[in-house]
């Protein structure tokens, strides 16, 4: 960044007078405007995250507050200084993104930032939120990776991303892309043509986002070849899948039965990633295979499980709020139905113990009557 000063605390019969005060200023290239939001958004954002307070006139800041907070505001305007240096946009999703890093760990954004996994048309493909960082540590880290959360936190794209830069570097020969061909809560009918055709709808996306990592060209090309792969889950029983990357999309919708032939499908050389969002279960039954996954493989080395919430939702800004929503709504009613639940246990205990009681009244009245028969007949 431009000129920096820092002014420490005057002193004055041994009490603090002034505060700690941080001044720089913005490089000839960037425009305020773009760092510091329309109508001052972004810096709005700063100030009310952060103690320490941030004031611009033309192009000096000056950060004033404890040593601590300064410098750590300071770091936050290096990061998103940096970033407009590298010709990224700067919106106030990202300017909240970075606040959350500073605030709940001990990186930097810019370490965020400089997890570059893929390029394609000069735009980069990296972690967005700390989910995301630890997502991917996670996949590099493991033959077998479970990616669980909301939609919209990337576990689907940044597997991609993965899967692309893999098969580039010659890491894999080939890539496997699978989900089940299980339909949205509505039932679509007969589907015309063969039984690629018929499948293809379900695919597609998994097409949409290897689109998004290579030209059209070149995927078509590798799908014609089969170095690239993208079929429904049923395809994949009785192989084993040597030298690939492999990805097992919208899990959550695989029965018990189809998870585990998928997991024992993985051969030498090869990784696997399984994303799904266990609130979205399309299964008739409700009987997932991504739900119960934890509790049977938490122990198994070469596993990890990496977990996702609403704050890593990169998509519109209300998509998040509607995550949230929903996740608050369920948790009301699993509470009700616990609740419910409890209710009707005791109920049913009490029910079954009344007929205890009553049946051995009845009981008792017949040995009654029967030993009263008795000494009648003695008689």
């Amino acid at each position: 960044m431009g000129r920096t000063t820092i002014n420490t605390a005057n002193t004055n019969t041994g009490q603090l007078d002034a505060p700690f005060e941080r001044v720089f200023s913005l490089p000839a290239e960037i425009n305020p405007v773009e760092l510091l939001g329309q109508r001052d958004e972004h810096l709005r954002l700063i100030n009310r995250a952060f103690e320490a307070q941030t004031v611009v006139r033309g192009d000096e800041v000056s950060i004033t507050g404890a040593e601590a907070d300064c410098a750590t505001v300071y770091s936050l305007f290096a990061d998103l200084i940096a970033l407009l240096q590298a010709k990224e946009s700067l919106d106030r999703a990202t300017v909240e993104r970075y606040i959350d890093v500073l605030i709940h760990s001990d990186l930097r954004p810019a370490h965020l930032s400089s997890d570059v996994i893929a390029t394609y048309r000069g735009r980069a493909v990296r972690a967005k939120t700390l989910g995301q960082k630890a997502y991917l540590e996670t996949v590099r880290s493991n033959s077998i990776t479970f990616g669980i959360g909301p939609a919209g936190t990337g576990k689907t794209y940044l597997a991609m991303a993965l899967a692309v830069e893999a098969l580039k570097a010659k890491q894999v020969k080939r890539l496997i892309l699978t989900r089940p061909a299980v339909e949205a809560g509505e039932n679509l009918g007969f589907l015309p043509g063969s039984l690629v055709e018929k499948v293809d709808p379900y695919l597609r996306p998994l097409y949409d986002a290897l689109l998004d990592m290579m030209e059209p060209e070149r995927s078509a090309g590798l799908l014609e070849t089969g170095v690239i792969e993208i079929a429904p889950i049923a395809f994949m029983r009785g192989r084993t899948l040597n030298d690939a990357f492999i990805i097992v999309d919208e899990a959550q919708n695989t029965t018990s039965s189809q998870m585990k032939m998928l997991l024992t499908r993985l051969g030498f050389n090869s990784k696997m990633v399984v994303t799904g969002d266990a609130t979205q279960v399309d299964l008739p039954r409700g009987q997932s295979g991504l739900t119960e996954i934890e509790s049977i493989l938490a122990d198994v080395k070469g596993i990890g499980f990496s977990y996702f919430s609403g704050k890593d939702v990169v998509r519109h800004k209300l998509v998040q709020r509607i995550v949230e929503a929903y996740r608050v709504h369920e948790g009301g009613e699993q509470l009700q139905l616990s609740v419910t639940h409890e209710i009707k246990t005791k109920t049913e205990a009490k029910s079954d113990i009344s007929n205890d009681l009553s049946g051995y009244g009845d009981d008792r009245s017949e040995r009654t009557a029967t030993t009263c028969e008795k000494k009648g007949e003695a008689s």
